[in-house]
């Protein structure tokens, strides 16, 4: 007879029980031995129909061919730059892969992105060696000039996605601040210093409470009083196609309909 052991948004912890019987499925970071399915992780329980998930609430990124990220240039080669992921791998960004126009062979590449430059990238070859290619020329990937970079928990974009983007979107629109969430955890923020402020406080409360129920709703009432508080003006109505757009991309990432 098959017995599910947990409820939906349950925090379990590596080597827990799930389920037992096979009217169940293990799904991401589950494993079934015998008629048991276990927990691989610490973290959150997704049941969709007989497959049993868990979000992994902790560990690191693992840099993966698509991602969208946010790196930091750390150094300058002939042929492109290396770039830190936020991760214990640098990648390579060719000069074919950042930029269309024509480079000379003996121009200064710290004209285009210097030492210290942060860029949005998308990561299009990793190799068994870890060895990690970078693009630049695809829509929405840019040299990031102005706000504030911030780091969270990587396993926590989805939460901070939101499903479909809505809680991305949320913080915008209550912050007027443009955002660019990076899958390996690093976040751009941009708008008035006030802005800022509040988008990062908003984003990190998102973090530390992600097992929560009814976050959106907890997050839609602190960023009200708070944008009241900073005199925050709300984000103009045309803003919605661009929250829209800077979400694309991150449908693997985003939190699942269950």
């Amino acid at each position: 007879m098959s017995e599910l052991l947990v409820q939906e948004r349950a925090i379990v912890t590596p080597g827990e029980s799930l389920a037992v019987g096979m009217d169940f499925l293990p799904g991401e970071n589950t494993y079934r031995e015998n008629e048991k399915i276990y927990s691989k992780v610490l973290g959150l329980v997704n049941i969709s129909g007989r497959v049993i998930k868990i979000t992994a609430l902790s560990g690191p990124y693992v840099l993966q061919t698509g991602d969208k990220i946010i790196g930091k240039v750390i150094d300058i080669a002939f042929s492109g730059w290396r770039i830190n992921t936020n991760t214990a791998y640098s990648a390579m960004l060719n000069v074919k892969d950042a930029t269309s126009r024509f480079i000379r062979k003996e121009e200064d590449l710290s004209k285009i992105l210097a030492i210290g430059d942060y860029v949005v990238v998308k990561i299009i070859n990793v190799t068994s060696q870890n060895l990690i290619d970078l693009t630049m020329k695809e829509p929405g990937l840019h040299k990031i000039f102005g706000g504030r970079i911030i780091n969270i928990n990587s396993q926590k974009v989805p939460r901070v996605i939101g499903k479909k983007g809505s809680m991305v979107s949320l913080v915008k629109d209550k912050t007027g601040c443009d955002i660019t969430v990076g899958q390996n955890g690093l976040i751009w923020l941009k708008g008035t210093p006030e802005g800022e402020y509040l988008a990062e406080q908003a984003i990190k409360m998102i973090e530390t409470r992600s097992h929560q129920e009814g976050l959106t709703e907890k997050m839609e009432k602190f960023l009200d009083e708070q944008a009241s508080v900073l005199h925050i003006p709300k984000r103009p109505t045309s803003s919605v196609t661009e929250s829209t757009e800077s979400t694309q991309g991150y449908e693997k990432f985003q939190e699942r309909d269950n």
